[in-house]
């Protein structure tokens, strides 16, 4: 495990613009943390460092945002609205957990229960926790990076 504290919006999307240089084919990102924990700031970081130019929003409501155009297409998903796995699957999520680009899950954690869903071979997890106003502790792992 490793920890990275972030003092500001601009430093949160600068440590997920890191993450989108490195980001490779096939890669799974993981993201937990509470609302206005700064999910998506991170993802708006990663989604630059993979070249994408479009505006990257909370697919709280789509459940799915494509952005295309980067040296990979980012699949963005969010969970929040979802209860189990059966509504995982019958979302038709499953194809986003081994993608051709990258995938990054906000509220991944309600993948815990969603149990018929095969691990992605690279996958990443991270957890943001809210410290104070602007400050965000990122305690993050790779597994088969």
């Amino acid at each position: 495990m490793a920890t990275f504290i972030s003092h500001s919006p601009a430093e949160t999307e600068q440590f997920g613009f890191a993450w989108g240089r490195q980001a490779h084919a096939g890669l799974v990102i993981a993201l937990s943390g509470e609302l206005g924990a700064g999910k998506t700031q991170l993802v708006r970081g990663l989604a630059r460092g993979l070249g994408a130019t479009t505006r990257v929003h909370s697919p709280t409501f789509t459940l799915v945002n494509e952005y295309p155009g980067g040296r990979l297409t980012l699949f963005h998903l969010d969970l929040y609205r979802l209860e189990g796995p059966e509504q995982i699957h019958t979302a038709g999520l499953d194809e986003f957990f081994h993608p051709g680009g990258v995938t990054v899950i906000e509220w991944a954690e309600r993948l815990e229960t969603a149990g018929s869903i095969s691990t992605p071979a690279a996958l990443w997890r991270a957890r943001i926790e809210v410290l104070g106003e602007t400050e965000r502790r990122i305690t993050y792992e790779d597994s088969g990076a």
